[in-house]
């Protein structure tokens, strides 16, 4: 198993020098103009027969290897989100440096012939595909698909984190304002993994936790904890007046209480601010939480068309080392959003800590096989850039990674050598894998207690109860003793 994982994150280290080598080499271009393969239009024609822009021939194949989906194993193709403009300078320059990537994608699949799929997501938003396949958009022609909000790319891309977003709920807030704070709010909790801790709170003349029950504390960002807080910001309306100075209190204290118990990320901390304005700057609250360590980021987000009030956000953020933006309509929000992961990214970059990631497992669709949906797992790592100009400002390109399915990492379990007779798996909320016959039982629990959609089953959800006549064993204080056979005496 240690050599497969080896083999695996080797061949991701590759597409990371060769991303980072390619972009050293490229020069900026705005006025770049170049054709490449886009996910979306590939193959597609105009009525008179001709390719679309951007839309040229490329050969699909059938491939036993991937499900029998039509593929190219010889080139990737590029994948950008709906929301933003393929021909952008930005995309198209990324784009064209990162072809260099398809030489060393082929290379990897012909050392390691395990591999399945290969990518480089970019912090720009277009996500480079190998091998390459077809993207079809849903019955609105979209694809939502965005690369920086999916798992492999938050936890290689940030540290683990601990946020307390703040939202304006005062009655200047109402109407549009209001939708686009909470539009705002719900893609913050997207960039958001499961090593990541947060809590919502909407103030105006009065605190008001999005979550009653959990005030005063962090939950964990999994996926049930976002979508519960998702449900409750529909139920937020505007009205009063403003006071920023108790909601920055009540944030700075959570976050130094939660830390200093150890729970939580124990890493980077943030206050998300999501305003329409402020009248102070507060200085006399940052000195007495936040100065000289400056250990708390504060990233602001103005919400709407005037400036009156920016002066302050801009210096509440740069006092503090976060990043202030404004958004003014809908469709600046997403893109605004993933700003502040470009800012908790930094330490990284400059440090040159090419950690290689793995998630927990999830499920895969796009290649469910006989015995239905597929578990897999991501290997990435990300990619900054070398430039001498942009090397102490620690900027990111992206990340790359790979899946690997559980599958093939259990086939790497010789039965035979644990003792392990017609033994199942699951896995739990963390990624671990149960293989032990004993462990059955948690497994099928936990799938009639799950929601719907719910892809992984937590432990705490299914945990034995103690009885009179059998007493779980009160030692267990690490949570992968639980998965030992009981032969192990634990």
């Amino acid at each position: 198993m240690e050599e497969m994982f080896h083999k695996k994150s080797e061949a991701v280290r590759r597409l990371v020098e060769a991303a980072e080598e390619a972009h050293l080499k490229h020069e900026f271009d705005a006025d770049l103009q170049y054709e490449y393969f886009n996910a979306v239009l590939i193959n597609e024609r105009d009525k008179d027969g001709n390719f679309l822009e951007l839309g040229k021939e490329f050969i699909l194949a059938p491939n036993d290897h991937f499900n029998n989906l039509p593929v190219n194993i010889s080139l990737s193709d590029v994948q950008v989100p709906t929301n933003m403009y393929n021909k952008d300078p930005a995309i198209v320059n990324g784009v064209y440096w990162s072809e260099s990537l398809n030489k060393v994608f082929v290379d990897n699949f012909d050392r390691d012939p395990s591999l399945i799929w290969q990518y480089f997501g970019s912090a720009k938003g277009f996500f480079r595909q190998y091998p390459g396949i077809k993207w079809e958009p849903d019955e609105n022609g979209v694809i939502a698909f965005d690369c920086r909000n999916r798992k492999w790319y938050i936890q290689a891309a940030t540290s683990p984190k601990d946020v307390v977003i703040l939202v304006d709920v005062s009655g200047s807030m109402k109407g549009l304002r209001l939708t686009i704070a909470k539009q705002t709010v719900s893609s913050i909790l997207d960039t958001l993994g499961d090593d990541d801790f947060f809590n919502i709170i909407a103030y105006n003349e009065e605190l008001h936790y999005v979550e009653p029950c959990l005030n005063g504390t962090l939950v964990q960002a999994d996926r049930t904890n976002k979508e519960h807080f998702r449900e409750h910001l529909d139920k937020l309306f505007a009205k009063g007046i403003g006071m920023l100075d108790i909601a920055l209190n009540e944030a700075f204290n959570i976050l130094s209480d939660f830390n200093h118990t150890g729970q939580g990320s124990v890493c980077s901390q943030a206050i998300m601010l999501i305003t329409d304005g402020a009248v102070d700057t507060y200085d006399t609250i940052f000195a007495k939480y936040n100065w000289p360590d400056r250990k708390v980021r504060i990233f602001t987000y103005l919400i709407g068309r005037e400036a009156a009030f920016a002066d302050n956000l801009k210096w509440m953020a740069c006092a503090n080392k976060g990043f202030f933006t404004q958004i003014s309509t809908l469709a600046d929000v997403q893109e605004n959003v993933m700003e502040y992961l470009h800012v908790l990214s930094r330490p990284k970059v400059i440090d040159q800590e090419h950690d290689v990631v793995w998630t927990e497992a999830y499920i895969d669709s796009t290649l469910a096989d006989d015995q239905g949906l597929v578990l897999m797992t991501t290997v990435a790592m990300p990619v900054f850039s070398k430039q001498n100009e942009t090397r102490s400002k620690g900027i990111l390109l992206g990340v790359v990674g790979t899946d690997v399915p559980v599958k093939e990492l259990l086939k790497t379990i010789p039965k035979y050598k644990l003792g392990i007779h017609g033994y199942a798996f699951a896995i739990t909320n963390n990624g671990y894998i149960l293989t032990h016959p004993e462990l059955r039982p948690l497994y099928e629990e936990g799938k009639k207690r799950r929601k719907p959609n719910y892809s992984s089953v937590d432990l705490s959800e299914v945990e034995w109860e103690d009885r009179d006549d059998v007493l779980r064993c009160g030692a267990l204080q690490r949570p992968w003793e639980i998965f030992l056979p009981r032969e192990c005496n634990h």
